[in-house]
């Protein structure tokens, strides 16, 4: 995967002002979470001196009341400040959460609006691991994280104003070493953030690989492979794990370095503030506030360290996440576009021409007119450009010059809801969800009545082997409809197809990889689905041609005949010589079928078709052995 360079660090600024701003609608809870932080800083800063108070007075000045009246004051301190604890966790928790479901909503709803054109580049796997991984990231700073850098930085600043006010010449002893560790820890973060980036983008091709490994686990399991996807994982695997050990490096570098300037600050204190304190310049609780001053900054300056790491770990995620939701859609509504109510289905392609993306042009000089209720088949070689034209129908993709009609109205004008809602897609290799039957076939109309779905399905000659199921329409059917058959699915996928009712139909009628019987069902439930629509049909079955109102041959992206089946088999171009070589054979077989049945019928026979199917394989062996 390409590694992008690391952003400049305005860009950087804008990663977190944006995911600050996820915040906004909260403001009340941050509000509150915010001042319990405040408010807990400043009590934390008040400790060291009532220690100092205690000392000078209780222990100096023997005093036993003194004593007494600081422990107090500072169980007083640990009862509010638990509460101030309270509050900072619970709402910080709540903001973390509440976020991350915001952004993943957003990152999820920006994947349902990009068009094709985006995913025919995108990974899975590198999608999954924005959507997860890379929103885990960003939700563990932008909540809880945020404001522990913030609680730091209060605390911080309110120690060195606080030292400066107690003594100015000994804080300026303890802030030498800690201002060399702030700016050695903003270093710290410039350079681990674009590592962090590297990371994250190495972890999406991790993900790519073994959901692409996962997906085709039957072809992987058939040809062997095993080991070979294992060791492409490894590798992939290895790589992430070098570009992570590389960041426990520098971490583990710097560390160290991290803790002794924070301890050599007390080295000086105590060197130079010693001698004043036995030469009475300063009290001894003065000296001891200003000791304790700075181990307070211990736990938050390297929290600070633990904090930038985190902050640089999301702001690396949240980049990702947002390029994905900054993503354009290439393919865009216009301002107050048509609602498309009714359709009667004529459509017209008017010099079309359209690539895509990195490739040659798909097609070239389209144009063509289909009046309500025709069925057109798109014929050629692989790559002429058939299913690109079925593409730009439900304007997946926009052309790049030319103009498609619907009943006259420019696709570009109208809304997409409803332009699709006018189109279906039935394809050889349906998809369906691992839900129930009745919910695949509802899925484009989910309102639909169980009286709906069961017409639908045997209409799609579907309802018969589902009744067969013990849960009949409720058999949730696996992931992708694998507990289906190639034909099952697309029986289904029909009956989905109907029941949504669309005015034009787009239909790949390959069935070469089902049984002679399925074929049939098939055949029986796209005649139903295609009568009185405007249909587009990928054909690959001589029926189809036949029967269709016209036929588009395409090649090289350009129609090169146009016409009905005998007219183009007389014109002897192209056509003729895709039907000498592809569906000559299915025509003589439809006749040896035909002449076999009828001399079953004529003996007698009690035969029904799966029956007569067996007669013509047979009758096809026995011409081939004469």
């Amino acid at each position: 995967m390409k590694t992008e360079p690391p952003q400049q660090p305005k860009a950087r600024a804008d990663v977190y002002r944006r995911l600050i701003g996820f915040l906004r609608p909260y403001w009340k809870q941050a509000a509150f979470a915010y001042f319990s932080v405040l408010f807990g800083s400043l009590l934390n800063l008040y400790i060291p001196q009532i220690l100092k108070d205690a000392i000078d007075q209780g222990i100096e000045g023997q005093r036993a009341g003194a004593l007494f009246t600081a422990a107090g004051w500072i169980l007083g301190i640990a009862v509010v400040r638990g509460v101030a604890a309270y509050g900072q966790r619970y709402y910080g928790e709540w903001l973390t959460h509440r976020v991350a479901y915001d952004l993943r909503n957003q990152f999820y709803n920006a994947t349902q609006r990009l068009p094709f054109a985006f995913h025919d580049r995108s990974q899975t796997g590198d999608m999954m691991s924005r959507a997860t991984s890379d929103i885990t990231e960003t939700e563990r700073f932008v909540g809880m994280g945020l404001m522990d850098l913030t609680a730091s930085l209060l605390l911080l600043g309110g120690v060195i104003v606080v030292m400066v006010l107690e003594s100015f010449s000994l804080a300026l002893y303890a802030l030498i070493p800690l201002s060399l560790l702030l700016v050695l820890t903003l270093r710290f973060g410039m350079v681990i953030r674009p590592r962090f980036k590297r990371v994250q983008e190495q972890m999406g091709q991790l993900s790519s690989t073994m959901q692409e490994s996962m997906t085709g686990i039957q072809v992987v399991k058939a040809f062997a492979r095993e080991t070979d996807e294992l060791r492409k994982f490894n590798a992939a695997n290895e790589d992430w794990f070098a570009k992570r050990f590389g960041i426990i490096k520098i971490w583990a570098n710097n560390w160290p370095t991290f803790t002794f300037i924070l301890l050599s600050s007390n080295v000086l204190l105590l060197f130079v503030g010693g001698p004043l304190a036995i030469e009475g310049a300063i009290t001894i609780g003065s000296l001891f506030a200003m000791l304790a001053y700075v181990m307070m900054l211990n736990g938050p300056v390297q929290r600070l360290g633990f904090l930038v790491n985190m902050a640089a770990t999301s702001g690396a995620s949240a980049t990702r996440v947002f390029e994905i939701i900054d993503t354009p859609a290439e393919v865009e509504e216009q301002e107050n576009p048509i609602v498309l109510k009714e359709a009667q289905g004529a459509v017209t392609f008017e010099g079309v021409s359209f690539g895509y993306e990195g490739g040659p042009r798909a097609l070239d000089d389209i144009s063509f007119e289909v009046e309500s209720g025709q069925t057109v088949a798109l014929i050629g070689p692989t790559g002429s450009g058939k299913s690109t034209i079925t593409n730009l129908i439900p304007r997946f993709y926009d052309p790049a010059s030319g103009s498609i009609r619907i009943d006259g109205h420019d696709l570009r004008g109208l809304t997409l809801d409803s332009l699709r809602r006018h189109v279906g897609i039935v394809l050889q290799d349906p998809f369906l969800f691992g839900v129930t039957i009745a919910e695949n076939i509802a899925y484009g109309v989910p309102e639909a009545t169980p009286d709906a779905i069961v017409a639908a399905a045997k209409a799609a000659r579907a309802h018969d082997f589902i009744m067969e199921f013990p849960a009949g329409y409720e058999t949730v059917v696996g992931e992708r409809g694998v507990t289906l058959s190639g034909g099952q699915k697309q029986r289904v996928a029909i009956a989905r197809a109907l029941l949504y009712e669309p005015r034009i139909l787009i239909l790949d009628d390959s069935t070469s990889s089902v049984d002679t019987e399925t074929e049939h069902l098939i055949q029986q439930a796209l005649n139903s689905l295609m009568e009185g629509r405007t249909t587009f049909v990928i054909a690959q079955r001589l029926l189809t041609l036949k029967n269709a109102d016209q036929i588009l041959v395409l090649d090289g992206g350009r129609i090169v005949e146009r016409g009905r089946h005998d007219e183009l088999l007389t014109a002897g171009g192209l056509y003729r010589n895709i039907y000498d070589l592809q569906l000559r054979d299915q025509e003589e077989f439809a006749e040896l079928e035909a002449r076999l049945q009828d001399q079953a019928e004529s003996e007698g026979t009690d035969s029904d078709r799966s029956q007569a199917r067996n007669l013509v394989l047979a009758g096809v062996v026995e011409e081939g052995r004469n």
